[in-house]
C-alpha cells in the first residue's frame, strides 16, 4: 500500500477526517506524515507496517513523563493506538545560540529535577524498531554495560560486523566502566536526544519528540548531541548545559564511550553507511590486546 494511503486509511478509522499528506523525510521507521484535516488544522501522524506493537503507547507515555516530571516541551499527543500516533504540529527549530541555550535550560531541569536512586523506567521502550531493556538496577555502570551495550552483541547484524577480538574488547570496555565512568545519580533522560528529534513550538521554543526514555547517567543525553552531526550553533547548548548543571571532569573524553549504544543500535538496524563500526572499533581500541587475545 503506498505511503500516504496507509496513513490516511488509519487516521480515518480513527475518526479524522484527512483533505490532504505530506509524507515527512528524516525518519526511517515509520510511515509518517504532516496531515492537513478538512477543518484546516494540521496535525503530525505515523504509524508502522507489519505486527502492531505497543511501540506508540510507550512514545506517548514517555512524552508526557518528559512533560510532567522534568517540566519539558513535548506535542500534545492526540492520538495513541497499535496502529497510529497523531501529535500535534510542531515547527522547525532555529539553530540559533540563543535557541540552543534555551534548550540547555530546558535538558539541564529535567536532569536536575528528576535525580532517582535506580536505574531503568517502570517499562521497556523501543529503540528504532527495537526493544530498548530498561529493567530496573541499582548499579549504574552494571546497568549501562548489560543493557546498553552488550545487549546488542547478539544482533545478527552486530555479529556480523565485529570479530572475536573486538567483541572481547567490548566486553573489557564494560568490566572497566566504574573506572572510566565516575559514579552519578540517575536521572530521567530522554534517550535519543540527537538534532533530528529537536523541534519548535509556534513561538519558537524547544519542543522534544521521539523520545527513548529511562533513569540513566545525565551525560548519555549529551553524548547523543556530542557525538551526531550539529550545527556550529549547539556549541552554545553545552557551554550553557555547564553553567546551570555543572560537568565533571573529562566528559568530553567519555562522550564517544557514552554513544557506544546509539553505535551499536545503528549497526544492529542495518543502517551503518557512515562508518558506526569504525567508529566503535576506535572507542575500543585501547581495550584490544596485541595478538587480538
Amino acid at each position: 500500500m503506498p505511503h500516504g494511503q496507509l496513513l490516511v486509511e488509519r487516521l480515518r478509522e480513527a475518526g479524522f477526517a484527512v483533505d490532504k499528506v505530506e509524507a515527512a523525510t528524516g525518519g526511517v521507521v515509520a510511515v509518517a506524515g504532516l496531515i492537513t484535516l478538512q477543518d484546516g488544522r494540521q496535525v503530525f501522524a505515523k504509524t508502522l507496517r507489519g505486527p502492531e506493537t505497543d511501540v506508540f503507547a510507550v512514545e506517548s507515555t514517555g512524552l508526557a513523563e518528559l512533560r510532567a516530571g522534568g517540566g519539558v516541551n513535548t506535542p500534545q499527543v492526540l492520538c495513541a493506538s497499535p496502529r497510529l500516533l497523531v501529535l500535534e504540529r510542531m515547527r522547525p527549530r532555529r539553530d540559533a545560540p540563543d535557541f540552543w541555550e534555551q534548550l540547555a535550560h530546558m535538558v539541564a531541569a529535567l536532569h536536575t529535577s528528576t535525580v532517582t536512586d535506580r536505574f531503568g523506567w517502570h517499562r521497556d521502550g523501543w529503540l528504532g524498531r527495537m526493544r530498548q531493556d530498561n529493567t530496573w538496577e541499582t548499579d549504574g555502570h552494571t546497568f549501562f554495560a548489560e543493557r546498553r551495550i552488550l545487549r546488542w552483541l547478539p544482533e545478527p547484524l552486530v555479529e556480523a560486523a565485529f570479530d572475536p577480538a573486538d567483541r572481547r574488547a567490548l566486553e573489557r570496555l564494560c568490566t572497566a566502566l566504574p573506572e572510566l565512568v565516575p559514579s552519578q545519580p540517575p536521572c530521567l533522560t530522554h534517550g535519543d536526544l540527537w538534532r533530528e528529534n529537536i523541534l519548535a513550538t509556534g513561538d519558537g521554543a524547544p519542543v522534544l519528540i521521539d523520545p527513548a526514555v529511562s533513569c540513566t547517567w545525565p551525560e548519555v543525553d549529551l553524548s547523543m548531541l556530542w557525538c551526531s552531526p550539529r550545527p556550529p550553533a549547539a556549541e552554545r547548548f553545552f557551554a550553557a548545559y555547564r553553567e546551570i548543571a555543572g560537568l565533571q571532569e573529562g566528559w568530553e573524553e567519555r562522550m564517544p564511550l557514552l554513544h557506544l549504544r546509539e553505535l551499536l543500535s545503528t549497526i544492529a538496524h542495518g543502517d551503518d553507511d557512515w562508518g558506526a563500526a569504525e567508529a566503535v572499533r576506535k572507542t575500543i581500541a585501547p581495550f584490544r590486546r596485541s595478538g587480538g587475545g
